[in-house]
């Protein structure tokens, strides 16, 4: 089975990454989604981050038992911080049988460089890499295995999400449904 894997903090996850998830599903040879949530990024401090079983349920929520997504809380049982290289690895070894995409976004591209053991990554699995708002092009772009996608484009932050929850604004349509229901019903973010 192909499957694309979407790392991310998703602090929350949002509509965004609801319709990126759906057009890998729709527009590639994925036959699964996997939203793998990272307990902590590298390059991101753990105080910004809700508790990482509070993001996993935010996930679940979003899914809401659509057909080929599904969520990943593999990383919570990694050593920290989280490296992409580590995880992919850890799930070769648990599902051999499965072929492993990277979903990116093009903005982490230019960057990729950066990321732990990169090249091995890019040796053994394909990066399906969707448009950014004002990302240029990287060193990467032409390399066979990274697939740039004609996902639309989507300017939609998590960093956005909890900056208008902190401002009191109504982002409700910039949720899944459920999930705005928890957020609000928790009052996360608004501190």
């Amino acid at each position: 089975m192909h499957i694309g894997l979407f790392f991310g903090s998703f602090n929350p996850v949002h509509i965004g990454h609801m319709a990126l998830a759906n057009y890998m599903l729709s527009f590639t040879e994925m036959e699964e989604v996997w939203f793998v949530v990272s307990p902590q990024n590298p390059f991101k401090t753990k105080d910004q981050l809700l508790d990482q079983n509070q993001r996993l349920f935010l996930v679940d929520l979003a899914i809401d038992g659509a057909p080929g997504l599904r969520s990943s809380n593999i990383e919570f049982k990694l050593s920290q911080p989280s490296y992409t290289i580590h995880t992919l690895v850890h799930l070769k070894e648990k599902y051999p049988r499965h072929e492993f995409s990277l979903i990116m976004g093009q903005d982490n591209l230019k960057t990729f460089s950066k990321w732990k053991n990169y090249e091995e990554i890019l040796k053994n699995h394909k990066i399906y890499v969707y448009p950014r708002p004002m990302a240029t092009p990287s060193a990467f772009d032409s390399h066979p295995n990274i697939k740039l996608t004609q996902a639309p484009l989507m300017d939609i932050s998590s960093t956005f999400i909890r900056d208008s929850i902190k401002k009191k604004k109504d982002i409700r349509f910039f949720l899944p449904l459920k999930v705005w229901e928890e957020i609000d019903a928790a009052s996360y973010y608004k501190n």
